[in-house]
């Protein structure tokens, strides 16, 4: 795609809305549909258009493949967190309602907490994925 310019001008144009659109449903997610699991796969989607375009090797460096890996950890991790939250404040696990005064912003500030690590997962999984499959015939060459 080095020679076919639209594309790259086209990009270059779409990728910033694409990943304006996945904080959207990130953020959207307390108020309706969409969340976490959504905007992973969209911020994934952006990333892989931009390695379609402008190849693999570019795609590696702007998110190398030990910060997908640690996405996947992150994601997981802050999950946990909040789930264990809930226990060391005298609640349940993933209890949301015990992590502020006010139970209503406890609540909306647990799913905010989970959504995120729950995207931060997807995206980590979607591009571990992408880069393990566009990479398969690159090693025979």
């Amino acid at each position: 795609m080095k020679r076919d310019m639209v594309l790259r001008v086209v990009a270059k144009l779409l990728i910033p809305f694409i990943l304006l659109f996945a904080i959207y449903v990130q953020f959207h997610g307390d108020f309706g549909p969409g969340g976490g699991f959504q905007a992973g796969v969209i911020l994934a989607a952006a990333m892989v258009f931009y390695a379609m375009i402008y190849g693999l090797d570019n795609a590696r460096r702007v998110l190398p493949d030990w910060l997908v890996e640690s996405m996947l950890a992150a994601g997981v991790l802050l999950y946990l967190g909040v789930g264990f939250a809930g226990l060391l404040l005298g609640g349940n696990f993933l209890d949301y309602f015990v992590l502020d005064r006010d139970p209503v912003a406890g609540q909306h500030r647990g799913v905010f907490w989970i959504e995120l690590g729950v995207a931060i997962t997807v995206c980590g999984v979607m591009l571990k994925i992408f880069y393990l499959f566009a990479a398969r015939g690159q090693d025979e060459a």
